[in-house]
């Protein structure tokens, strides 16, 4: 099975045209080598310029910078099709749906001239870091700082669970410019430094439950000098300009989270259909055929809601609040289908050589990155 046998209403012609070269690339160039990858902790850097060859990185981006200036429509395609075509996490979305819109709608021309073609072609790997230990979600108790001195920036602090932390030649920082300013959000800006600074090191590889081959690290920024042209957009505004993304972050993990499930589901239905239990396939038992009936029922009505999500945030309709509650059901459907088809798995489902266990692994995070699900209801129920 593959996605073209669902019916999509948010994509034309063209978007599944496109579709179709990202199939090619991902059976090609990514899973063959998914096993590999998660040994070593980290997808390649050379496999970067592979995928910016073909347009599939930051697609969004305007052709004065090197991009194809298409619609989130063709992120979210890329998105579908390596969520349900492989397990392996590449750190691409980062880099096209959260990281280049920063770039995009904050960054000065000059910004943009310098780092968009790059992370078209994959010359670089971007990562953004906002997490720091001990502050989770909590953006406005930031410890890191970026003190001026003349006309450059000193940054101190530390992160972590930074997203393509290991391979990024970029890094949009998050750190305080004003420390003494109330509310302390207003103090809040997003600085550009390029991993080749004085004073910049990274921690190590994190050791993950999931995602084994996404490479998540931590950052360290001893007295980094950066030009104060290095900031993104005006000084202070970065808590803003976090607040007006987040919801494109986060339809992205909901659309990752809703392909997820239905690879997981359609796994399962051909692993019931195959293996027999007391002399006929698990598949023909009434329990499997009613939990599995109403995982398809739930995928049915995700993929409707995600076509509507995904058709308004292409016309910039979606909101916050919409965004939230897109990342919030899908993921948690995620998580329900995951471990539900695990449990149709029997013993297998708890070997890592059967994929329902690295479906699984990875399943749980989505829950927690991006905004868990705790913030997410907690942003939901201020809106009503």
């Amino acid at each position: 099975m593959t996605l073209d046998t669902l019916s999509r209403t948010c994509y034309s012609e063209d978007h599944e045209a496109f579709r179709s070269t990202v199939r090619r690339f991902v059976a090609e160039q990514l899973e063959p080598h998914a096993a590999k990858w998660d040994e070593d902790g980290i997808v390649p850097k050379d496999v970067w310029p592979k995928a910016g060859e073909l347009g599939l990185l930051c697609p969004t981006v305007p052709e004065a910078y090197g991009g194809l200036g298409l619609d989130f429509g063709y992120n979210a395609i890329i998105d579908e099709e390596i969520g349900y075509g492989t397990d392996v996490a590449t750190g691409f979305s980062l880099q096209s749906d959260i990281v280049a819109n920063y770039i995009i709608q904050y960054g000065s021309d000059e910004q943009k001239q310098t780092w968009l073609p790059k992370m078209v072609s994959g010359e670089i790997v971007t990562a953004i870091a906002m997490t720091e230990p001990g502050t989770g979600s909590d953006l406005q108790a930031l410890r890191t700082t970026a003190r001026k001195d003349g006309n450059h920036y000193v940054i101190n602090g530390s992160k972590t669970y930074i997203t393509n932390g290991q391979n990024a030649d970029l890094i949009l920082v998050c750190a305080k410019t004003d420390t003494d300013v109330q509310p302390a959000w207003k103090g809040v800006s997003i600085v550009l430094v390029e991993a080749n600074r004085e004073g910049f090191k990274r921690g190590r590889n994190l050791d993950k439950v999931g995602l084994d081959a996404a490479d998540t690290s931590e950052m360290f920024f001893e007295d980094v000098r950066v030009p104060i042209t290095n900031c993104l957009g005006e000084e202070g505004k970065g808590f803003i300009y976090l607040m007006s993304e987040l919801p494109q972050e986060r339809l992205g993990i909901a659309i990752s989270a809703q392909t997820a499930a239905q690879r997981a589901f359609d796994m399962t239905v051909e692993f019931t259909r195959d293996r027999k239990a007391f002399g006929k396939p698990v598949l023909d038992f009434q329990n499997t055929r009613f939990i599995l009936a109403d995982l398809k029922a739930k995928l049915q009505v995700g993929w409707a809601h995600l076509d509507w999500c995904i058709a308004r945030h292409i016309k910039h309709e979606l909101t916050p609040v919409e965004a939230s509650g897109a990342k919030l059901w899908h993921t948690e459907l995620q998580g329900e289908v995951v471990d539900k088809c695990l449990q149709l798995h029997g013993g297998a489902g708890f070997m890592n050589e059967y994929p329902i266990a690295k479906q699984w692994r990875g399943a749980r995070v989505t829950r927690i990155f991006g905004g868990t699900s705790e913030i997410m209801k907690e942003l939901i129920g201020r809106s009503l």
